[in-house]
């Protein structure tokens, strides 16, 4: 089974989020993943990502950023995809601002399974004919079906 399907819902994909920074986006994509999941406070997952983010950028390259943390109360791992309206420096490697994130949540001691299910997503989003598919959907609604039903 294709790994983003197995994470995703469509209502943790945002097709064209606002936001002028990485702190900004955080904010957006964690109030959209508690939203969807009320055991999961908004503020955790912010303050979680933002850890995470302070040892190190997420930022893969090529327009990708994959910001990823185990969270207490979190009982499977989840996902949040979202495209940007406006690209967002993430200090990747190669300097391209990032226009599409994934955004992953762990439970606290899925230690090996958040490195496999990370790799996975990183090996997707390596895919540029994958992304070049997100970022050319219109809505929110194509751009979950695109990614849950790329099969490449």
């Amino acid at each position: 089974m294709q790994v983003l399907s197995e994470l995703l819902s469509p209502v943790r994909t945002v097709c064209r989020a606002p936001g002028t920074s990485k702190k900004k986006l955080f904010e957006i994509l964690a109030r959209v993943i508690s939203e969807d999941n009320p055991h999961l406070v908004d503020t955790d997952i912010f303050a979680q990502l933002i850890a995470r983010e302070r040892l190190g950028s997420t930022g893969l390259g090529a327009g990708i950023a994959i910001p990823h943390c185990r969270i207490a109360n979190c009982s499977e791992p989840i996902g949040c995809l979202a495209t940007l309206e406006e690209a967002v420096d993430f200090d990747a490697p190669d300097d391209i601002p990032v226009d599409i994130l994934f955004v992953l949540l762990v439970p606290e001691e899925a230690h090996q399974a958040h490195l496999d299910i990370l790799a996975r997503i990183a090996r997707l989003f390596s895919q540029s004919d994958f992304c070049e598919q997100l970022r050319s959907a219109a809505d929110s609604e194509t751009l979950y079906r695109r990614a849950t039903g790329w099969t490449a």
